[in-house]
Formats: structure tokens, sequence, C-alpha cells
């Protein structure tokens, strides 16, 4: 019998089974609810309800969120907290500031934590930058993140794959400058960040081919943050960093 957290999926699709399976396999219990659309005359207070229900009645201790952004990911997180719960959701992180600090004030006060999911800073070269480099003034960051298949998420390329590059230079060295970022669908799989100095190259971490269990990692560091209060980093206040040096970078490529 596990001796873990018990977790509730809200989601039902390929990002859903992952993370049901990952969890499986550490020995988690693990419940779905599936059907976690707003039905069309429903009010948005109804909605919540019913979703605090679903999730009081799993008997789950985390609730993880494997759903696409949109204005379902607040009223989740609120109903997930109203539960009882710890929480986490996918990025890109798209809620506004206001949102966002309603919701951290309501974890704050609920004693729970909110958490966003960024699994590559779970990588161990992402770590040594960090011991390394922080707070990486001085520094050149650069980094690549495309996808052979095409975009089913609706969202733009440097924002979708492009968080996952920005989160890493907001955890490991958020004072480096940006030399280039690239990200794009329905190309070759690339993926690869990389630091330079005096425009010479001094570290690049392979984003692809790495066979290290990061979403493992996060759920290790996730549920000692959750039950042991250690310290834990990928909060909403850092979702929002994140969040405002992509809108920064995309304002400025735009030009």
């Amino acid at each position: 019998m596990s001796e873990g957290p018990v977790y509730v999926i809200l989601g039902r699709g390929r990002w859903a089974n992952r993370i049901r399976s990952i969890l499986s396999r550490e020995d988690r219990c693990v419940c779905t609810i599936g059907k976690t659309r707003k039905k069309p005359k429903e009010s948005e207070s109804s909605y919540k309800s019913r979703l605090t229900e679903s999730i009081h009645a799993s008997g789950a201790q985390i609730a993880w969120l494997c759903v696409p952004p949109g204005f379902h990911v607040p009223l989740m997180m609120q109903a997930a907290m109203d539960a009882g719960l710890h929480v986490v959701a996918e990025k890109p992180w798209r809620c506004s500031q206001a949102v966002t600090k309603a919701l951290m004030k309501q974890a704050r006060s609920a004693g729970r934590l909110a958490a966003i999911h960024y699994e590559y800073c779970l990588l161990h070269e992402v770590e040594s930058w960090r011991e390394k480099f922080y707070p990486g003034a001085g520094l050149r960051f650069g980094g690549r993140y495309s996808l052979r298949r095409a975009d089913n998420s609706g969202i733009p390329a440097l924002e979708n794959l492009g968080s996952h590059l920005f989160s890493i230079r907001a955890y490991a060295i958020p004072q480096s400058r940006i030399s280039e970022i690239q990200c794009s669908y329905e190309k070759d799989d690339e993926r690869f960040v990389w630091l330079e100095r005096d425009r010479q190259r001094l570290s690049t971490i392979d984003l692809f081919s790495h066979r290290q269990p990061i979403i493992q990692g996060f759920v290790r560091k996730l549920e000692a943050a959750c039950f042991r209060q250690s310290a834990f980093p990928f909060d909403l206040d850092f979702a929002l960093r994140v969040a405002a040096q992509l809108r920064a970078y995309t304002a400025r490529s735009s030009r």
C-alpha cells in the first residue's frame, strides 16, 4: 500500500494519462475527475462548487490540473483549495496579476501550496547552473525549442514552448541577458539552452535527449514542500515572473 499522498487529476487527455502513469509508478494512489468543463448554462459559482464537491469526495491531498490554460484554471485552483488540497497547474501561466495575487492570498490563508509544473528546472544541469552562475549577471542566455508535431493547443509556440526556456532562466540565471530564443511547431525536435560570456559559450544543456526522471523529481520536491515545509520555488509568484519575462520578450521581438 502506498505511504505517499493521494492525488486527484483533473483532465483526461494525453498529458493527464502521462501524469497518472508516472504517479502510479511512484506508488501513489491516483484518482481522476474527467468531466471538468463548465456546463453551458452553469454559473461560475455553481461550476466551482461542483468541482469542490468532486475534489473533496476524492479523498486526495493534492490536485493536479492537467488541462490547457483558460478561465477554468483559477476556478479549479480555488475549488481545490476550498476542498482543502494543495494544487498543481501546468504551464503556461496566463492568469492576470490580480487573479494570481488573489490565488496566492487564498493559498496563504488556507496553508496550501499552489504550484506550477516547470519540469525542466529539475534537470541536474539546471541545478548546476544555479549553483555555479546564479544570478547570472554578465551572462547571455539562449534557447531553442521546437516540436515535430503540429500545434493542438492554440497557444503560440513562443508562449507555450518558450515558458520552459524562460522558467530555466528565471530559476537559474535571472539576471542574464537574452541572446536568442526560438520556438516553433512542425519542425525537427530540438530542445536546448546555453550560456555565453564574452561571445564564448560556457555551457549547453540538452533538454531533448536526457533520461532524467524530472517529473518524479518535481513530485518529490512538491511533496516535501506540502508536508514537510521544505522550500519550493515554483509557486505562483515564480509563474508571474516567468510570464512577465515572456511578455516583455514577445513585445520586443514583435517590433
